[in-house]
């Protein structure tokens, strides 16, 4: 070890040798670390477990296309419906479970209240996943 010495020519000068003792140290304890654990971590428990087989179960929400055109017209996946055979249908998927999801498309000359009346049916009617589809703008 050079720690410091009592000779008055060489006390001014940096002490240039390395201490080598802590890291001596520190990889004698790593090495002993490994030592240990190397031998639990190749260990296994060997199990024969159960054979299984199941069809997938797809449990995706339907998809209701909504749609409400310049007019005021009403269309339930592409067909023509009246608001009243349209709120009789949000009563029947309401109860399904899960529950559909409702794809709300407008046209933007619609007015706001044949889509406010279509959100009151389809609340009324319990659906709670409601969507508004639109376009994004275009790129500047």
């Amino acid at each position: 070890m050079a720690f410091a010495s009592f000779d008055s020519k060489s006390a001014s000068a940096p002490m240039s040798d390395i201490n080598m003792v802590p890291l001596i140290d520190v990889m004698l304890v790593l090495l002993v670390i490994f030592i240990i654990t190397a031998p639990l971590l190749t260990q296994a428990v060997k199990l024969e477990l159960p054979k299984a087989s199941s069809q997938v179960n797809d449990l995706r929400p339907e998809k209701i296309e909504f749609a409400i055109d310049a007019a005021g017209l009403l269309y339930w996946n592409g067909e023509t419906v009246s608001r009243t055979e349209a709120s009789q249908r949000f009563l029947l998927e309401g109860k399904k479970q899960p529950q559909p999801e409702v794809h709300l498309r407008a046209d933007q000359a619609v007015a706001y209240r044949f889509v406010a009346q279509t959100l009151a049916d389809a609340s009324k009617a319990g659906l709670t996943k409601v969507g508004f589809i639109s376009e994004p703008d275009a790129v500047r």
